[in-house]
């Protein structure tokens, strides 16, 4: 069976103007079995405003988690994301990268059972990023425009926005492998996520949380497959994050697979969800 619900969860940190355009981008989409939640890392209130206006449009249900602002949590906020989700594949996005109208039908059409599926993206500049959170409607444009971007260096590449490769071998990735991990793009079974019980909220900082999560669904005997060419998302430009935790965060992945262990050390067992 093809019908099961899907939640998309998309994760959120003071940027209203993106927000509108990924939210935008959701409510167009071809499949309608879904849902969306929305994990706010500790917004202010702009963000909550823009949630309640599409939430009072959207066509399919929309919900919003919230916690404060006490750093980086994102870890946290997805938990309380997927403790608010009723699907039975979730799609993790983050709050900056627009989906194409097919993107939760092309998730679908790839999804097995067993398997988690690491998406790709389509990285815009800055100036183009620009025009589309003040109102382009980057999602109906044609071929010429999309040349035109190409051309001036503010998209790093294209073809995927107008060819879809179908399901097959190429697809599945062999042992665990860093490359291609994007939390932005991500999508495993809910039964899958509970069993390594969700991501891991003792990662701190920026950085490789969502390769842990990889990491122990892979330990868990979860094989994985990738989205190219199939489940492109529009990765609005900003400023790199501080990656100062990087090294450490990077090391405890590492030991993760040496150790094979699967559960997150504080995780979904021990999350509590806090509706905004």
């Amino acid at each position: 069976m093809n019908d099961f619900l899907i939640s998309v969860i998309v994760s959120t940190y003071n940027r209203p103007d993106a927000l509108r355009v990924v939210l935008d981008g959701l409510l167009r989409q071809t499949d309608r079995h879904y849902e969306i939640i929305v994990a706010d890392d500790g917004s202010g209130p702009p963000t909550r405003a823009v949630v309640e206006e599409f939430a009072a449009k959207s066509p399919v249900p929309l919900h919003h988690v919230w916690h404060p602002d006490d750093g980086f949590r994102l870890s946290a906020i997805r938990n309380k994301g997927i403790l608010q989700a009723k699907g039975s594949y979730l799609i993790f996005l983050d709050g900056d990268c627009v989906p194409q109208t097919d993107f939760v039908a092309r998730h679908r059409m790839l999804s097995r059972p067993g398997m988690m599926m690491t998406g790709s993206r389509i990285l815009l500049g800055e100036k183009l990023t620009a025009q589309v959170v003040k109102g382009l409607p980057i999602l109906d444009q044609g071929p010429a425009f999309w040349l035109a971007q190409r051309a001036s260096g503010e998209v790093n590449k294209i073809l995927p926005l107008f060819f879809r490769l179908p399901d097959m071998a190429q697809r599945l990735v062999p042992g665990f492998k860093w490359r291609g991990i994007k939390g932005c793009n991500l999508a495993a079974w809910r039964s899958d996520i509970e069993k390594v019980n969700g991501f891991d909220e003792t990662f701190t900082g920026w950085g490789h949380e969502d390769a842990d999560f990889v990491a122990r669904l892979h330990n868990a005997g979860v094989s994985r497959k990738k989205g190219f060419w199939s489940t492109e998302v529009l990765h609005l430009w900003h400023r790199e994050a501080k990656r100062d935790q990087e090294s450490p965060n990077r090391q405890k992945v590492l030991r993760r697979m040496e150790s094979r262990e699967m559960r997150a050390e504080r995780g979904l067992s021990e999350s509590s969800l806090t509706a905004h």
